[in-house]
């Protein structure tokens, strides 16, 4: 049965059928094969500047990637050879293209660099993504608003096919658009839609009052839709990572080719799941997607055409040289973030590009779903400077993957070894705001039981089970054992529902005295420790966790003052200095700078997060159930014999 918002979608299309007459006849393609270019990004998270940053030297050869000013260069190369060939060449992007370096911030005072650079380099279509919800659905409208303002007719179009927008919201007349028909000649009329994965609307937790329609089934209607409208080629421009692009190709008939993203997924050739071609161009511009098709009107079927010369990916590498135009586009934006960022700091940083840190290795931030040596680096940031700015020690600091967004990679060429710039040191922990709507998630800072503090370990084991890797959670003043199949002790029969067994966690202790300075001293957080810690965590996580005992009883916490008494809310708790939030990104930085050169307490992961496999959980019931049985048929058998 369809949900009434898609049946409503179908009454929609009928009944314009009948008041309109029908959808316009469309022409029929000129008979033969029709060859055209797609060129594809995804997840640029506003990384305007090739990075890192350190490494970069424009007129030498140097280690980075990506840029848009190395993209211009690479379409307006394809361009020309396409336009020899009267070729038509379109330029697309699935999404996510704010978020993550601090370029993003810009949108928070008026700015949209990225849509504006997007717009000058004449991309036809770009699809929404989780992370244009960062700072929620009113700052998106007022950025979309700036871009078309300053675009013009050069605007892309922006589709977002299962965006649900409240009637009257500022979102729903940013000139988002469901679906729309680009023609490339004569009757060859390419239909385009977008949905945002499940998976990914999950990671837009500030895009409410939007939500987003089933994703499979409003792919079934936009492609009747298309079809309808006289589309001969159907285009899925989506935000749903591989996964989900997968398993909607195997479930809706029709698309011709799925631009994926979300999963930042470096396919180095198409996949093929059926007859729907996927492609997917990794993220933050290391690479331009090339896919050259070919449309045969006789059959209505789409087929990949790239040789050998022509690679699905190519690296935005120091062998794509960046064109001046756009370089000076950037160069212009790079003015206006140093400047804010000097607002921000106080003017204790007024160059993105200025080193803050040496360091003669990569600090990773991986194995996923384990303790990573960065995530090290930025729990310890936090503890440190949350001392300095709470004047009270902390006893732990927690922070999850999903806000830690990549490794330090110190640059590698000779000239500038080692060095890591501000710019690369904050694009990977400058995600959200707080309350002041300043970039940057707020340490905010709490009093937990030592039980409470062994539930979020296990709350955090949990949720990177069923959940993933975002969910796992990096730590600094703990150790800890955990058998992650010990998370769910069994599931529900026929619903798959998971039962928590509240056991994954072993054994955990409080760590006394400096890793950096030598040997520490562990001391045990047993089970029902009543015990008050001071805990920093960030402002996204500690709105989180209290909501899990709505759940999860059993696993429930309260934020506490330091008298032990529950915080009224959590804005209370947010860390301040001379008045103003303090961020983690800021306490990275600071921790960064004090440091000068990065310890070899960083260079690997310092046993922080010890995993053990460890026996069953289910096996004991099991084995009591065999032992009872047992029993049994002894019992049993002794009153037979003594009838005897």
């Amino acid at each position: 049965m369809l949900k009434p918002r898609v049946a409503l979608a179908m009454l929609l299309i009928l009944m314009f059928a009948v008041v309109g007459g029908s959808w316009p006849t469309a022409a029929a393609p000129v008979a033969g094969l029709h060859k055209f270019t797609i060129i594809h990004t995804n997840d640029e998270h506003s990384f305007l500047l090739p990075n890192p940053l350190s490494e970069v030297r424009p007129s030498e050869q140097d280690d980075s990637v990506g840029g848009f000013a190395r993209l211009a260069s690479l379409v307006a190369d394809i361009r020309q050879r396409k336009a020899a060939q009267n070729e038509p060449v379109l330029l697309i992007s699935a999404g996510d293209f704010l978020g993550g370096s601090p370029f993003a911030w810009l949108s928070l005072i008026g700015k949209a660099p990225e849509m504006g650079l997007m717009a000058a380099l004449g991309y036809d279509i770009v699809a929404i993504g989780n992370h244009e919800f960062d700072y929620g659905p009113v700052v998106l409208a007022e950025y979309l608003a700036a871009a078309r303002l300053a675009a013009g007719e050069r605007m892309p179009i922006v589709l977002a096919t299962n965006a649900q927008i409240p009637t009257g919201h500022a979102l729903g007349r940013a000139g988002l658009v469901r679906t729309t028909i680009k023609e490339i000649a004569p009757g060859v009329r390419l239909g385009f839609f977008s949905v945002m994965g499940e998976g990914a609307a999950d990671f837009a937790p500030l895009a409410v009052p939007v939500t987003f329609a089933d994703p499979v089934e409003t792919a079934r209607a936009a492609v009747a839709e298309l079809r309808q409208q006289g589309a001969n080629v159907i285009i899925a421009v989506n935000h749903a990572g591989l996964t989900e692009d997968q398993e909607l190709a195997k479930a809706v008939a029709g698309i011709h080719v799925i631009i994926s993203a979300h999963s930042h997924t470096a396919l180095n050739a198409p996949q093929l799941v059926g007859e729907t071609i996927i492609v997917q161009a990794g993220s933050y511009l290391r690479y331009a997607g090339v896919l050259e098709l070919i449309f045969d009107s006789a059959t209505g079927k789409v087929a990949v055409r790239n040789q050998a010369a022509q690679p699905f990916l190519v690296p935005l590498d120091d062998r794509v040289p960046e064109d001046p135009l756009f370089a000076a586009k950037v160069s212009n934006y790079q003015v206006e973030l140093n400047d804010y960022v000097a607002a921000l700091s106080g003017g204790r940083f007024t160059d993105i590009a200025k080193t803050v840190i040496h360091s003669d290795f990569k600090v990773t931030d991986g194995p996923r779903m384990r303790e990573s040596p960065f995530g090290n680096f930025v729990t310890d940031a936090m503890r440190a400077i949350g001392e300095e700015a709470t004047g009270r020690p902390v006893d732990f600091a927690i922070q999850a993957n999903g806000n830690i967004r990549g490794s330090i990679v110190p640059a590698s060429s000779t000239a500038v070894k080692g060095n890591v710039s501000w710019y690369d040191l904050v694009s990977l922990i400058g995600l959200g705001s707080g309350p002041d709507m300043r970039p940057g998630y707020p340490l905010v800072s709490v009093f937990l039981t030592g039980e409470e503090v062994r539930r979020i370990l296990e709350v955090g084991t949990l949720l990177s089970q069923l959940m993933g890797d975002s969910y796992f959670l990096q730590v600094s003043g703990l150790r800890y054992t955990y058998d992650p199949e010990r998370a769910i002790v069994a599931r529900v029969p026929f619903a798959n529902i998971p039962i928590p067994s509240t056991r994954a966690v072993l054994r955990a202790y409080r760590v006394v005295g400096d890793e950096m300075a030598g040997p520490v001293t562990l001391v045990p957080l047993p089970r029902g420790d009543t015990t008050l810690y001071h805990v920093v965590t960030d402002y996204y996580l500690a709105k989180f966790l209290p909501m899990v005992r709505e759940r999860l009883p059993m696993l429930g916490l309260v934020l506490k003052n330091e008298d032990g008494q529950e915080i009224g809310h959590i804005d209370e708790a947010i860390v301040r200095r001379d008045g103003q939030e303090l961020k983690v990104w800021q306490t990275v930085v600071e921790f960064a700078v004090s440091l000068g050169t990065m310890p070899e307490l960083y260079q690997t992961a310092a046993g922080r997060i010890v995993e053990v496999q460890t026996v069953p959980l289910i096996v004991y019931p099991v084995l009591l159930v065999v032992g009872v049985v047992a029993g049994g048929v002894v019992l049993v058998r002794r009153i037979r014999r003594r009838r005897r």
